[in-house]
């Protein structure tokens, strides 16, 4: 383990396990510890990162008494080089130095800070728990708890800090299980989308003015945004990078904001609010969108709002709507239209998705058409499944989407699916739901995969077309073959007819055993014979009345010479629009059905991705003389079992 990641796992147990044990236990339920937790601990690394500057920034602003708020912050800004800042002369420790008025201190100490990070506080709770801790006579303990902690940057860098972040979560959230989950993606699963997501575009993100945006409309805890940023400036580190994001969430969106700060973000970049409501960013493209939606959520709540956007077309949600049961293909869609369009220097938008199965192949008419758009589009690059019990709230696969505006020209008409579901290892100990991660070795893997493309290992990625998830559901059927046969039950279910009389029935006897194709011909024929009226529609109930299955006959055709379908039988074929209908009938099908039908004209078209059916290998099932050798040995084990029973 190395000296920072020693301190982070140090740092996390002081702020977790000893606020918990000591402060919270009885007071608060165990499942809310990490509503506490995560503030002090966001508090405690902001008052650390100003503490160096806070009484000459205090001392500035005090200067410009009058000013107008939002021009302070902008000279704060060019002075001091802080996006955020506090003009209180309280501090943690100078609150806890003293035990009276502790609520009260903490109320203004917290006032203190700009206009710009008040909402952190707003959405944290900050007021109602401090209250809480005070009622029980346990937040002087937690304040001087947390001022003893040392989470200044010399100590404990950024991405230490978003360790801690990631623990804290995690270790105090334990209870919380899902709920916490929702907004927080694991750093191996964001670091594997990051990774592929800038695969091919080292050409352009070398030299000097590169400048990318970076999105996310589920932005949760931020932790996507910031891996995003870290790995693009490993590759330059002069780039220009803006993030945006946007969350739903009160909790996470304080913890994301805060995040963001802490690594030196703006403070507005994370905003508040139901990305499928309203599009805070709306106008906006990005270089790179990433997002982790949730699975299966229920959207019927914002279902106005989204119906009343869908009206508009080329709009997001104007390509279809799935099910309310399951908004991730409205998230999918979304990301799709904010990435920035290609451009003539070979610049385009690229996102990373995660999603369920279900938008692989669920068959509703929206996730059908909204597959087919991404399709039609070329939108999709590749689709890369990742390991099951990856994510810390559920345990399910999981799958990363990665679209692109500009697709490289030997990907251009292509989609790549890459399985990386065999890359893991477990974890030591386990996080909710989340048993296993991604080590680098797995991620650089995948990330070879990706480059090689046509070139990759078939084992775990295969290069399809578009056309390739795109099929045609034709209606097949079985062609009757019957007989005319005379019977009791073929008068009786004609006795209700009033064109029926008894003397039809010595015709209906005289054409006994004859063809059955023929009784539109015959009958009528023969009732004029009798002196008999055959209106069509007796004919028709005659041919009814007097079909009885006979392989022998000819295949059956009905008095307009259309096909009869043979009872009990008609199934639905799926032809891969790369196929040939008839061709892959007399293939397919033919063979086993030689009295199949279709009917090309009655085809339903319908497309999807069948992700692991790409990656199936037949196993050639063992021999007759091996299951019977296998057999004998099972038998002569028992045998040899019983046989001690006995002996006992």
């Amino acid at each position: 383990m190395t000296e920072s990641a020693e301190a982070s796992r140090k740092t996390t147990a002081r702020i977790v396990w000893d606020t918990a044990d000591k402060y919270l236990r009885n007071i608060v339920d165990e499942e809310d510890y990490g509503d506490y937790i995560l503030p002090f601990t966001v508090l405690r690394r902001l008052e650390c990162m100003l503490a160096d500057s806070k009484e000459d920034v205090i001392k500035y602003v005090n200067g410009f008494a009058g000013m107008p708020q939002h021009l302070i912050d902008i000279a704060v800004k060019d002075r001091f080089g802080l996006g955020f800042y506090n003009v209180s002369p309280l501090d943690l420790a100078t609150i806890a130095s003293v035990d009276d008025n502790v609520e009260k201190s903490l109320k203004s100490y917290i006032d203190g800070f700009s206009n710009n990070i008040a909402d952190i506080w707003v959405s944290f709770d900050f007021n109602r728990r401090a209250k809480v801790l005070a009622d029980a006579n346990r937040l002087h303990a937690v304040v001087k708890h947390f001022s003893t902690l040392d989470l200044s940057p010399d100590s404990l860098s950024n991405t230490g800090m978003g360790d801690v972040f990631e623990d804290v979560m995690y270790r105090a959230f334990n209870k919380k299980g899902k709920a916490a989950g929702n907004f927080y993606t694991p750093r191996d699963a964001i670091k594997l989308m990051v990774d592929i997501l800038i695969a091919n575009d080292d050409e352009t993100l070398a030299g000097e003015n590169v400048a990318r945006s970076i999105y996310d409309p589920t932005a949760g805890s931020g932790g996507m945004l910031l891996i995003a940023q870290e790995a693009l400036r490993r590759m330059n580190e002069t780039i220009d990078i803006t993030l945006y994001g946007q969350e739903l969430m009160p909790s996470a969106f304080a913890l994301g904001k805060a995040d963001l700060l802490i690594q030196g973000g703006r403070p507005d970049a994370i905003k508040q609010g139901n990305t499928l409501v309203q599009d805070l960013y709306e106008g906006q493209t990005f270089d790179y969108v990433l997002s982790n939606p949730p699975f299966g959520t229920d959207w019927s709540a914002d279902e106005k709002s989204v119906r009343d956007q869908a009206k508009t077309p080329g709009s997001r949600f104007s390509r279809g709507l799935p099910s309310t049961a399951d908004g991730q293909m409205l998230f999918l869609a979304h990301c799709a239209s904010k990435l920035t369009p290609a451009s003539r220097n070979g610049q385009g938008g690229r996102a990373a998705v995660v999603s369920n199965a279900s938008p692989l192949f669920a068959a509703d008419k929206g996730p059908s058409a909204i597959r087919h758009w991404l399709l039609q589009e070329d939108l999709i690059d590749a689709i890369v499944s990742l390991p099951a019990d990856m994510f810390y709230g559920t345990g399910i696969a999981t799958y990363v989407w990665f679209l692109d505006t500009n697709k490289a020209p030997e990907r251009r008409g292509k989609i790549q699916l890459i399985d990386g579901s065999e890359q893991w290892t477990l974890l030591r100990r386990p996080m909710g739901e989340k048993r296993r991660e991604m080590l680098q070795q797995h991620r650089e893997i995948l990330v070879k995969a990706y480059e090689a493309f046509e070139h990759a290992d078939p084992a775990i990625s295969r290069v399809l077309t578009p056309e390739d998830f795109m099929f045609q559901d034709i209606p097949v059927f079985k062609q009757a073959r019957l007989a005319a046969r005379f019977s009791n039950e073929a008068i009786e279910a004609l006795r209700a007819r009033r064109d029926f009389t008894d003397a039809h029935i010595e015709v209906l006897r005289s054409l006994d055993g004859t063809a059955w194709n023929e009784l539109p011909k015959n009958f009528p024929q023969a009732a004029k014979a009798a002196g008999l009226k055959a209106p069509l529609g007796l004919v028709d109930a005659v041919m009814d009345a007097m079909a009885v299955p006979d392989k022998s006959a000819p295949p059956a055709v009905d008095r307009k010479g259309r096909p009869v379908v043979a009872d009990g039988w008609k199934i639905t074929v799926r032809v891969p629009m790369t196929e040939d209908v008839t061709a892959y009938m007399e293939r397919e099908v033919r063979p086993f059905v030689p009295d199949a039908r279709w009917d090309a004209a009655k085809a339903k078209h319908g497309n999807e991705i069948p992700f692991k059916r790409a990656f199936y290998v037949p196993k050639k099932p063992r021999t007759l003389a091996e299951i019977d050798a296998n057999v004998s040995q099972l038998m002569s084990e028992l045998a040899a079992m019983f046989a001690e029973v006995h002996k006992s």
